[in-house]
This record gives structure tokens, C-alpha cells and sequence, in this order.
């Protein structure tokens, strides 16, 4: 079994990828901003060089220093990262810095201990590409990332390419597509079922883009494929991970208000949301072929269980 450190262990996949992880019977550590009583949790932030190569170093019994280059883990799992496209506007400064800066840390401690790394990138590196994502699109076709957070994000997948070039770090990214289910907490940054369950549990209207279709992931399906890469790595790969439900927005907001039982004129219909990509039809061939990509949780039956987690935390 690995030693293994999450880094973000406390975000919504973080936290599911971890359980997983430990029932795997790996030793996995969490790394986190928040204070936090985990047994094995590390308090820090990626975007600060010192606090990330204390947490990789193997420390003394105390786990206050460090000596010599010898890593505490075989494997780091890169979570950590600020999310959603119009966060990455609002919020700009702290985004570059976790998501770039936060990165390109991490790469040089690896670059230097030699563990291997699993980075976390995200289908809006697609951009506006309106074929089937296939992962070899963005070899082939040029595209345009239509907001910062999706650029962040092709930027540390070239990060993490050219540090495999130049210093020969085993790596393998994986790109995201919206993920959702319970232990996301609201806020107005996170997924749209995540915002349209809390708007509707809470008698607020909410906005849905027509024309919109996406490929939502549960966040089992989701964490079970990740912790798949502990057991299966093939360095310098890339792979999308996604659900089998290709639905549109619309589809969404009709489970939402079946499942919460809000008053449907909550919902407000209007045309195309700008800077976002269109359609995110994926295919996952390679995780099927390497991860034994699975996916069991159908949109119905995700969307009715994040209701009733969603239900429950915010008593409603």
C-alpha cells in the first residue's frame, strides 16, 4: 500500500477520494488550509513554498522538521485549487496564485523528492470546442479557453508536461466533468446543481441557460475512478472522467423542482450563458481502458440523494 497526500483533502471530491483511499488500506494524509483534528491532516497552502515542502518531507516524530531529501509520500494527489469560471474573475488574485503558483510548488518539490503526482484539471479547458471531448482535442485543435479559471487550468496541465520533459516527473492529469453530489456546500462559485438545489430548498429563483448540455459525474462514480490511479498509473497520461448522463440544464432544473418540490415559477428560463462552453459531450474510453471507469449513479437518483443531503445541512 502507498503512502499517499491529498493536497485540498477537505474539498468536496477531496474529502470522498481520502475515505476512499484509506479503505483501500493506503495511508493517506490530508492538506488543507482549514484548522483541522484529523489524526493525519497537515495545515497549509500550496501557495506558500516552505508550509508545502515541510508537509513533503519525511519529519521527524514530532513532524516540526525536516532533514535531508527524502520524501514522507509515494504519491501526491493535487486537488487543492480555487474553482468555478466566475470565481476565477471575482477572485483573480487568489485564483493565480493557489492554481498557477500552487502548481508549479508542488512540481518543484517533486521535480526534487521524485514522488509521482496526480494533477486535476477540468473540462473547461475545452473551451468552445462544440465536437465530442476526446482528450487528444487539445493537440489537435486550437482553442480558446473562454475564462480565466479554464486558462489556469491549461496552464498547469502545460506545467505539468513540461516539467515530465525537462526533469522526467511521473505524472498523470485528470480532467473533471462536473461533478456534483452530497458534501458540496453552497456558495455562489459552486456546480449549478449544487446552486439550483440550495436556491430552490430556500424559495429563491434561480437562472437556467437553454441550449446548455453537460455530462455530470456523482461524486462515488467519481472518487472511486481517482483512487483507481493509485493502483493503475501510467505516468504522462492524461485521462476525462465523466458520467454517462449527457443532459441539458433544462433536464437539471425539471429533477430539481420534482425532488425539493419547489414552486416551478422559482425557475427563470433565458438564453445562452456567455463565456462558458456550450456543450460538454465527452467520451472516456481511455479511463474505462486503464481506471476500470465505471459509473453506476444516474442523474435521477444523484440528483434525489444530493436533496436529501442538502435537505439535511441546510433544514429545509
Amino acid at each position: 500500500m502507498a503512502s499517499i497526500m491529498v493536497t485540498g483533502g477537505l474539498g468536496a471530491v477531496g474529502t470522498y477520494l481520502s475515505a476512499e483511499l484509506n479503505a483501500r488500506g493506503h495511508e493517506v494524509w490530508i492538506y488543507d488550509l482549514p484548522h483541522h483534528p484529523g489524526e493525519r491532516y497537515i495545515r497549509g497552502d500550496v501557495g506558500d513554498y516552505r508550509q508545502l515542502e515541510t508537509a513533503l518531507m519525511a519529519n521527524d516524530t514530532r513532524q516540526t522538521r525536516y532533514t535531508g531529501d527524502v520524501p514522507r509520500f509515494d504519491m501526491v494527489y493535487h486537488l487543492a485549487a480555487e474553482f468555478g469560471r466566475w470565481n476565477g474573475e471575482d477572485f483573480y488574485e487568489t485564483m493565480w496564485r493557489a492554481n498557477a503558483i500552487g502548481t508549479k510548488h508542488l512540481l518543484r518539490l517533486q521535480e526534487r523528492l521524485g514522488f509521482r503526482a496526480v494533477y486535476f484539471s477540468s473540462s473547461e479547458v475545452y473551451g468552445d470546442y462544440d465536437g465530442v471531448m476526446t482528450e487528444d482535442v487539445l493537440e489537435r485543435v486550437p482553442i480558446r479557453q473562454l475564462n480565466d479559471y479554464a486558462i489556469s487550468k491549461w496552464v498547469n496541465e502545460q506545467q505539468v508536461m513540461n516539467s515530465a520533459d525537462m526533469h522526467g516527473t511521473e505524472s498523470v492529469r485528470v480532467r473533471l466533468f462536473n461533478t456534483y453530489g452530497p458534501g458540496e456546500p453552497y456558495s455562489p462559485y459552486r456546480s449549478v446543481i449544487c446552486m439550483f438545489i440550495y436556491h430552490a430548498l430556500h424559495g429563491l429563483p434561480f437562472t437556467v441557460y437553454r441550449g446548455h448540455q453537460r455530462t455530470s459525474t456523482y461524486i462515488t462514480d467519481m472518487a472511486r475512478t481517482l483512487a483507481n490511479i493509485a493502483d493503475h498509473f501510467h505516468p504522462g497520461e492524461v485521462y476525462n472522467i465523466a458520467g454517462t448522463s449527457y443532459h441539458t440544464i433544462e433536464e437539471v432544473a425539471e429533477l430539481v423542482i420534482k425532488y425539493t418540490g419547489c414552486n416551478p415559477a422559482l425557475v427563470q428560463y433565458t438564453e445562452l450563458e456567455p463565456f462558458t462552453t456550450v456543450k460538454k459531450e465527452v467520451e472516456c474510453t481511455k479511463a474505462i481502458r486503464d481506471l476500470e471507469h465505471n459509473p453506476q449513479v444516474s442523474l435521477v437518483d444523484g440528483i434525489r440523494s444530493t436533496v436529501d443531503w442538502m435537505r439535511s445541512i441546510y433544514a429545509r
